[in-house]
């Protein structure tokens, strides 16, 4: 009688990479989606009046302190209850998103907010109009002021990435799962997986390392 389990072998490696495609694809995704829906955020929150900023305020709370687990499995089992399943990629693109816009948003409005009133003011004596000063003082200055968090937020939703296998996307995480399974090795594929993730993540931490060297020059 034969194994029920089979060894690793390197007909798995188009699996496996696969699954760190899957897993670049939907970060890549929700940092862009996610970065200019909390650019957008943010400066809506950084002009906006108390009862403006309370209720945006109170719907991105939601976001940042509904565990993301929870916030995958209700929005992909309603979907599907009213009669609109998505894939789930559809389905992690969306909540992995809305998740890091809930982070950027705060991230982007400190940035803003940096941006003392006399600059503006100055601007404006310049001869600046409104968007102008947006443009040339306001969103140089503050992203400058806020680009080491907006790195750290990014590192953060690569590995929150791999929350995404829960409603049955196939990332990094759910192929090692398939693969624990079948071969019976938890130990050397949950190493090669935290090495995948250090490889991806890595690199992005050196750009955002030379990008805050060239913006202090």
């Amino acid at each position: 009688m034969g194994s029920l389990f089979t060894p690793l072998s390197w007909n798995d490696t188009g699996f496996i990479l696969q699954g760190v495609l899957n897993t670049v694809y939907i970060s890549v995704l929700a940092i862009v989606v996610g970065s200019v829906l909390g650019l957008i955020m943010g400066f809506i929150r950084s002009i906006s009046n108390n009862y403006t900023n309370f209720v945006l305020g109170s719907v991105l709370d939601i976001l940042r302190i509904v565990p993301l687990i929870i916030q995958l499995i209700l929005f992909s089992t309603f979907v599907g209850v009213i009669g609109h399943p998505l894939l789930p990629f559809a389905s992690g693109s969306i909540i992995l998103s809305l998740y890091t816009m809930a982070f950027m948003t705060e991230v982007f409005r400190a940035g803003f907010d940096n941006v003392s009133g006399s600059m503006r003011i100055a601007a404006r004596s310049l001869g600046m109009n409104y968007r102008q000063s947006i443009r040339y003082v306001v969103l140089p200055i503050g992203m400058r002021s806020v680009f080491p968090s907006w790195m750290g937020v990014a590192l953060s939703v690569i590995k929150d990435s791999a929350l995404v296998s829960v409603i049955g996307y196939m990332e990094l995480l759910r192929t090692s799962e398939q693969l624990i399974t079948r071969t019976q090795q938890p130990l050397e594929i949950l190493l090669g997986v935290g090495l995948f993730y250090f490889l991806i993540s890595y690199p992005l931490s050196e750009f955002g390392r030379y990008v805050e060297r060239k913006m202090a020059i």
